[in-house]
C-alpha cells in the first residue's frame, strides 16, 4: 500500500520517531515534506537529507507535489492538535492521513517486526538489536527512537533483508498497530497515566500487545512482569532478565571500566561477552536484545561481536566529558522514576568515591504530579541535586504542580531549584566532580557550554 505513494507529508516532521520514517521514505525515492514548530538540529540536518520542512502551519505553505490525494500520504504524530491549519486541509479534502504507528504497522505487516516495548529500556533494547543485526548476515531495516552512535541516524537499512526492528511505543496506545514477529516486553511499571488513567489500564494495554504477535512468532518477556500476556495460539513464549529465565547472563565480571558476562540462551551459553557501554542496567538490555537477534537466526559471533561494538544511542547514558583531571559529564534521557534511579545508580557504581550532582528536568506536568516522591526518592541517591522547572511538552501547567513537590521530599541535604535561564551562570560559579543531566525535555542543549565552562576551568 505504501509503495502507490509518490510523495509523503508530516505533521510534526521533526520528531525524532518521525525522522525515521522521513529518512525511510526517502530512501525508497520518495518526495518527502512536513511542518513542526520549531526549528531544531534534527529538522536541520532531514533538510540537509531532502526533506521539505516549514515551521508555519499555514495550509497555503504545503508544497504543490503534495496536493493531489490521490498520491499523498499524510503522517501525523498525536502531539499535534487536531486544529492545526494543514492537518485541517489535509481532512477536509479527502487525504489518506495516519499516525506514524500506522505506517509502521504496515510496514511490519510485510516484513518480520521485532518490536521491543516497556516503560523503559526500549530504545536501548532496540538499538542494540539494530545495531547487532545490521552487522551481521540476517540485517534488518531499524526504526528507532534514539539517534545510533556511530551511524548518527535513527534509521538503519539493510537491503533485501527480511527484519524490522521497531521501537514499540505505548503512548496513546501506539503499538496496537503492530504486527510483530518477536515482541519483546522490557518493563511494565505505570507511566502515561494522562492517557491510560490507571495502572489497570496501562497493564491491559500491554496485555493486548501480546494478543497481537503472529501465531508463528515469539514473545519474549521480563521475569517479574504485572503482565497478564495473552499471545495466539503457536506464539512461544519466552522469559529473559539478567540472572534468571530463559535468557539470562551468568559469570558477570566487572572492573577497569568493562563488564563481561556469559549470555545463556535455550540451546547453549556465549562466553564472555562484553558489554560496549559498561554500566550495569545494559546487561538486562543486551540479554533482550541478544534474545531477540538469536531468535532472528544472528550467529553466537555476531550476537558477541554486536554488543561489544555497540556505542550506544545519543541521550542514553551519553558521556560527554571523561578525560583524566576533569569533571565526567554524562547526559541520560530517564523521565520516569525506575529510569532515574537506575540511572543514578549506574553512576555511583561507575564513581564509586566521587560526588555525584544530578540536574534534573521533570518532564509533563501529569508525570510530575503521579510520581513527585517516587522521583524525589530516586533523586535522594545523589549527593546534589539541581531541579529546572518542568519541560511541559504537549501539556499545559496544572495548578500546583511545580519542581518544589519532587524536592521537598528528597533526602540529601543540597538540593535546590535552578531555573533554565539561571542553569549557566550557575555552573560558572560552581565545582563538580561528577555531573549528570537527566530529563527528557531540552536539558541536553545545554551541554555544550557546560562542557566548554568545565573544560575552561580545568
Amino acid at each position: 500500500m505504501i509503495t502507490k505513494y509518490n510523495s509523503i507529508y508530516f505533521v510534526g516532521a521533526g520528531g525524532i520517531g518521525m525522522a525515521a520514517l522521513e529518512r525511510f521514505f526517502l530512501s525508497l525515492g520518495k518526495k518527502v515534506a512536513g511542518y513542526d514548530r520549531t526549528p531544531t538540529e534534527l529538522t536541520r540536518k532531514l533538510i540537509e537529507e531532502g526533506v521539505e520542512i516549514v515551521f508555519d502551519e499555514n495550509a497555503n505553505l504545503i508544497p504543490d507535489y503534495c496536493l493531489d490525494k490521490e498520491s499523498t500520504l499524510v503522517v501525523y504524530t498525536p502531539a499535534v492538535p487536531q486544529s492545526h491549519e494543514g492537518l485541517q486541509y489535509f481532512t477536509a479534502n479527502g487525504f489518506t492521513i495516519m499516525k506514524r504507528a500506522q505506517v509502521l504497522g504496515l510496514i511490519t505487516a510485510s516484513s518480520k517486526g521485532i518490536c521491543f516495548a516497556g516503560t523503559h529500556g526500549k530504545t536501548t533494547t532496540s538499538s542494540m538489536a539494530g545495531h547487532i543485526l545490521h552487522n551481521s548476515a540476517v540485517g534488518c531495516n531499524a526504526f528507532l527512537g534514539g539517534v545510533l552512535k556511530p551511524y548518527n541516524s535513527n534509521l538503519l537499512l539493510s537491503p533485501g533483508t527480511e527484519y524490522s526492528v521497531i521501537e514499540a511505543d505505548e503512548f496513546d496506545r501506539s503499538f496496537h498497530w503492530l504486527k510483530p514477529y518477536i515482541a519483546v516486553i522490557t518493563a511494565t511499571d505505570p507511566d502515561h497515566l494522562d492517557i491510560y488513567g490507571t495502572e489497570e489500564a496501562y497493564l491491559e494495554s500491554f496485555a493486548h500487545f501480546t494478543e497481537l504477535v503472529r501465531p508463528d512468532g515469539h514473545l519474549i518477556t521480563h521475569t517479574g512482569l504485572k503482565l497478564k500476556a495473552r499471545p495466539a495460539e503457536g506464539v512461544t513464549v519466552y522469559s529473559y532478565s539478567r540472572d534468571e529465565g530463559d535468557f539470562h547472563a551468568e559469570n558477570i565480571k566487572k572492573g577497569n571500566g568493562e563488564i563481561t558476562f556469559d549470555f545463556v540462551h535455550p540451546k547453549g551459553t556465549i562466553t564472555n561477552v562484553s558489554l560496549g557501554v559498561p554500566v550495569d542496567i545494559n546487561i538486562d538490555n543486551a540479554i533482550a536484545s541478544m534474545a531477540a537477534c538469536w531468535l532472528a537466526g544472528a550467529a553466537d559471533d555476531e550476537l558477541s561481536n554486536g554488543i561489544a561494538t555497540y556505542q550506544g544511542a545519543k541521550r542514553r547514558f551519553d558521556f560527554w566529558l571523561k578525560q583524566a583531571d576533569m569533571p565526567v559529564v554524562i547526559d541520560d534521557y530517564a523521565h520516569h522514576p525506575d529510569e532515574l534511579r537506575a540511572s543514578i545508580r549506574s553512576v555511583k557504581e561507575l564513581y564509586p568515591d566521587r560526588r555525584l550532582t544530578v540536574i534534573f528536568q521533570p518532564h509533563l506536568y501529569s508525570r510530575t504530579r503521579d510520581f513527585a516522591p517516587q522521583f524525589a526518592q530516586a533523586l535522594s541517591d545523589a549527593d546534589e541535586v539541581w531541579l529546572t522547572e518542568i519541560y511541559p511538552a504537549r501539556e499545559l501547567p496544572i495548578p500546583g504542580v511545580t519542581s518544589e513537590i519532587i524536592l521537598n521530599d528528597i533526602k540529601c541535604d543540597n538540593k535546590s531549584i535552578c531555573e533554565k535561564k539561571h542553569l549557566i551562570e550557575r555552573i560558572k560559579n560552581h565545582n563538580f566532580d561528577v555531573l549528570l543531566t537527566v530529563g527528557a525535555g531540552d536539558v541536553c542543549d545545554f551541554l555544550p557550554q557546560i562542557c566548554d565552562i568545565l573544560q575552561k576551568k580545568c
